[in-house]
């Protein structure tokens, strides 16, 4: 979409787009970076107002600034914040479908809350990811994971009670949050215990993902803290 946006604007210009990663097919994206290559000097509040004037109306750009010719946006540090959206019971009204993921069954949410803190720290994710490459570095690190009430993403259609896995960290897996909150769903359940959540990060040579994968829409790359 942004690339596509910028043959519009640049129709007689030379450039090139970086963007700061990918997410998974239906996940939404509250904050995203992308670093732009142009042969000429781009006036910015001209480039401001082309962009958006051609951008869709789910997308917008809100700030631009110079960096230096130095300056590499997929090495640069990065801290990424998700946030996965549910919650349960009583079935949600329909148009909140494709923002909030409704578990039909009762979930202990303490049980949860307290799972969720066990992805902190420095893990072996290899059950937490899907199709990984021989290259794939299990070992990594999450700086926060937490379930909180949402009050973030509102509207009438939602339900009363909602919650957010929020999970903060450098880099992910294929697939690595919508696994972890699924295997959050099924601690709610009552079928998994948090020795099972704390045995699935330890290193070993099971390279089976997780059956259970959560579904995308829910989960939103909320924000990204680029060191610039």
């Amino acid at each position: 979409m942004v690339d596509k946006t910028l043959g519009f604007v640049f129709e007689n210009m030379l450039y090139k787009s970086i963007g700061i990663g990918r997410t998974d097919a239906k996940v939404s994206a509250n904050s995203y970076y992308v670093q732009l290559f142009t042969d000429t000097l781009v006036e910015e509040a001209f480039f401001m107002n082309s962009i958006n004037s051609n951008f869709s109306s789910d997308f917008k750009a809100i700030s631009i600034r110079k960096v230096g010719t130095d300056f590499n946006i997929i090495k640069a540090s990065k801290l990424k914040e998700y946030h996965y959206y549910f919650s349960f019971g009583d079935k949600n009204h329909p148009f909140a479908a494709p923002f909030i993921t409704n578990v039909d069954e009762s979930l202990d949410i303490e049980r949860m809350m307290k799972g969720a803190k066990l992805f902190k720290g420095e893990h072996y994710f290899h059950k937490y990811c899907t199709k990984p490459s021989d290259a794939t570095i299990f070992k990594r690190r999450i700086d926060s994971c937490e379930i909180v009430a949402n009050t973030i993403l509102t509207a009438s259609f939602f339900p009363e009670k909602s919650y957010i896995v929020k999970v903060k960290g450098k880099g992910f897996l294929r697939y690595q949050i919508r696994l972890m909150v699924a295997m959050l769903f099924e601690l709610g359940k009552g079928n998994i215990d948090l020795a099972f959540i704390e045995n699935s990060l330890k290193e070993d040579n099971d390279r089976k993902s997780m059956r259970n994968i959560a579904p995308a829409s829910s989960l939103q790359l909320f924000a990204v803290e680029l060191d610039l």
